[in-house]
């Protein structure tokens, strides 16, 4: 184990004996990477900051609550984290009268996980970013899990609570279609 993941460990068990300095601690560790993520999956900095907040009060008030046993912090905070994200589109949905988030989908070849590696994009992260906008909510999702937050394919899997084998056809799904907005005419519509 790591320096990092034991320190994480020994955070996590302070926390699960609801130590407020153990939450800020985890707090700086990772309110940077989580409104990253729900960055990406939502259109305004606002939404991304309001979203990223409630995800650490819901932590805090899971923790405070339940004497439940957390074994993976990060795969919680990443669940609560796309939960509130569905939640919100759901309730947007429902005011705008726009179609509710889709549903996950995924059964397919579980070769070539990686192949985003191996595509050589030299674009700029607006240019990303523009993609990834272009993408089904699911594949940016994968995407950005995988190669921007640099998830493993196990805690992925967790968070999304998908079979690994399902995680990786989504993400070689994810890989073609990124690849198919680059290669219209080398660069996003």
């Amino acid at each position: 184990m790591d320096s990092s993941k034991f320190q994480e460990k020994l955070l996590l068990i302070r926390l699960q004996k609801k130590d407020p300095e153990a939450f800020a601690q985890i707090y700086d560790l990772y309110v940077t990477p989580i409104y990253r993520f729900i960055y990406f999956k939502v259109s305004s900095k606002q939404d991304a900051e309001d979203l990223t907040s409630e995800v650490f009060l819901k932590i805090w008030q899971y923790i405070a609550e339940t004497d439940h046993t957390i074994e993976n912090l990060r795969a919680l905070l990443y669940r609560t984290a796309r939960n509130l994200v569905i939640d919100t589109y759901r309730r947007k949905a429902r005011r705008d009268l726009v179609q509710d988030v889709e549903v996950l989908n995924a059964v397919e070849d579980e070769r070539q996980q990686s192949l985003l590696a191996s595509v050589d994009i030299k674009i700029d992260l607006q240019n990303i970013e523009m993609v990834l906008r272009q993408m089904k909510d699911d594949y940016r999702e994968v995407i950005i899990l995988r190669y921007v937050e640099e998830l493993s394919i196990n805690e992925i899997s967790k968070i999304l609570d998908k079979s690994r084998g399902s995680v990786r056809v989504l993400l070689h799904r994810a890989i073609k279609i990124a690849r198919d907005i680059l290669n219209q005419d080398g660069k996003p519509n």
